[in-house]
């Protein structure tokens, strides 16, 4: 009997190690001589550099060129250029990001994150003070803010996909209007309403304003998430007996948790950073408050435009930390709702 030959799968999307291997040579060997050239010639810093990369990479392929066919060539310049528009709109986030740790990680001490201003000027070296009450003061009103908005935002984007009344252009309509608003005007809206009427600003003023500019954001992620549960679902619940409350709380809303989730973090990721609303509803505070309802407190954008306002070296450094921390802790926000979406494998 002859033997049957099993025939094997193929990939032909995936590239042969020595490809990879003479593509890394070849960017690396790039890189030495824009390097050199960048020592002996005018240009400098990491722009002459990337420019010096780009335009040898064009000589370099005008030389392979000749070599290489129509197609191959055409495929070489397209790549380059495609390449180069990525990295060139991925550099100025780069430049963000490096500048903000270059910077601001000289003042990231154990004290930053343990104690406040109440007995430290902003002039004191940076082993004194920190800003232990800011991140409080933005944690209270980011919680209080999302303890408000999350559930009329999900409640938006269950009448918008669920519901579907009569007043559904309606709402829709104001959740987009809302979501143009200027942050500033937030917060002198809140502070015309709330904050003048009251005992002046409190953590509860910041809340609402940053509650304002988080429904907009947490209300249309919930309608395009609650969109893409399948009709199947619902109709087999209906078919079932079960009421369309029922379907929707037991069904619908579970199948989404992680898309819920994620519109949470949207929404704080929008608000956390602001700072205009809060100077008007919030105030400022070199110690943490514990009352929401009486007397301003303190937050991580506010703490960084107050030590940038006074313009001395080390309250620019403590401005320069501030915005590390803030940024930190919204990269440790979203991976910690990746983590939790991603828990439920129903």
């Amino acid at each position: 009997m002859s033997e049957v030959t099993i025939p094997q799968p193929t990939r032909p999307w995936q590239r042969k190690r020595a490809d990879t291997t003479r593509s890394a040579v070849s960017i690396g060997l790039v890189g030495f001589i824009s390097f050199v050239i960048v020592l002996f010639t005018g240009f400098a810093g990491v722009d002459g550099w990337a420019v010096t990369v780009f335009l040898v990479s064009v000589l370099l392929i005008i030389i392979r060129g000749r070599k290489l066919s129509a197609k191959e060539r055409g495929n070489a310049k397209i790549q380059l250029f495609i390449t180069a528009a990525a990295l060139l709109a991925f550099a100025p986030w780069i430049s963000i990001f490096g500048s903000v740790l270059v910077k601001g990680i000289v003042g990231l001490k154990l004290n930053f994150v343990t104690s406040d201003m109440r007995t430290t000027v902003p002039d004191d070296e940076l082993n004194m003070g920190g800003a232990l009450h800011a991140m409080l003061g933005s944690m209270m009103m980011v919680l209080m803010a999302t303890a408000i908005t999350l559930p009329l935002g999900i409640l938006s984007g269950v009448y918008l996909t669920e519901i579907k009344g009569r007043f559904t252009f309606l709402v829709r309509f104001v959740i987009q209007s809302m979501s143009g608003v200027p942050s500033i005007v937030a917060g002198l809206f809140v502070f015309t309403t709330y904050v003048s009427a009251t005992h002046g600003p409190t953590a509860f003023g910041g809340s609402l304003a940053l509650g304002i500019l988080m429904l907009p954001t947490v209300a249309r992620t919930s309608e395009e998430v609650l969109k893409l549960v399948p009709d199947d679902l619902r109709s087999a619940s209906l078919a079932l007996g079960a009421r369309q409350w029922r379907t929707t709380l037991m069904v619908v809303l579970p199948t989404v948790r992680s898309g819920l989730i994620t519109a949470a973090i949207l929404g704080v990721a929008r608000v956390i950073g602001e700072t205009a609303p809060l100077l008007l509803t919030a105030g400022s505070s070199t110690a943490f408050g514990f009352n929401p309802i009486k007397g301003p407190i303190a937050s991580l954008p506010i703490y960084v435009f107050g030590m940038l306002q006074i313009g001395t070296e080390y309250a620019v450094n403590r401005a320069w930390t501030g915005a590390l921390v803030l940024m930190l802790a919204v990269f440790a926000l979203f991976f910690t709702a990746r983590k939790l979406g991603g828990k439920d494998k129903r």
